[in-house]
């Protein structure tokens, strides 16, 4: 392209790392919860933390549930967003989305009464978060 190897290099590395931004971007878009869901996952933020918390250090869970755990704790601590928090609508809600994503695998692998003994949180907000994990679905 510009006759230079290291600026070709930079640049189809460059071009790969904004496709796989942009992928991820697509995919938080389909995976985001639908109407207020994606406000009450917002409201419920500080309590669904310390379920994560407490899901993460609980010994009797698989060892792969407490990992993806552990990974979004890190995720959620690191100040560089998937979505920059200036961009409307998503910009505060990537974190949401991908907390929601984790949860509903963990309830897959661990089960609703994991999710439940650890929830800190009122029932009614226990409630939302079985609608957002889709841990309603599971309890029929």
């Amino acid at each position: 392209m510009t006759g230079s190897f290291w600026w070709d290099l930079l640049i189809g590395i460059a071009a790969a790392l904004l496709l796989a931004w942009l992928a991820l971007v697509v995919v938080l878009l389909l995976a985001r919860p639908r109407g207020a869901l994606l406000r009450e996952a917002l409201r419920l933020l500080p309590d669904v933390l310390r379920l994560v918390r407490r899901l993460a250090a609980d010994k009797t869970l698989p060892r792969g549930v407490r990992v993806r755990l552990g990974l979004l704790l890190a995720y959620l601590a690191m100040p560089i967003d998937v979505i920059p928090d200036f961009i409307p609508v998503l910009g505060y809600a990537d974190d949401a989305i991908i907390v929601a994503a984790v949860l509903r695998s963990v309830v897959c692998r661990a089960g609703m009464d994991a999710v439940r003994a650890h929830w800190p949180g009122t029932d009614d907000g226990f409630a939302a978060v079985a609608r957002l994990t889709g841990l309603n679905r599971q309890a029929r």
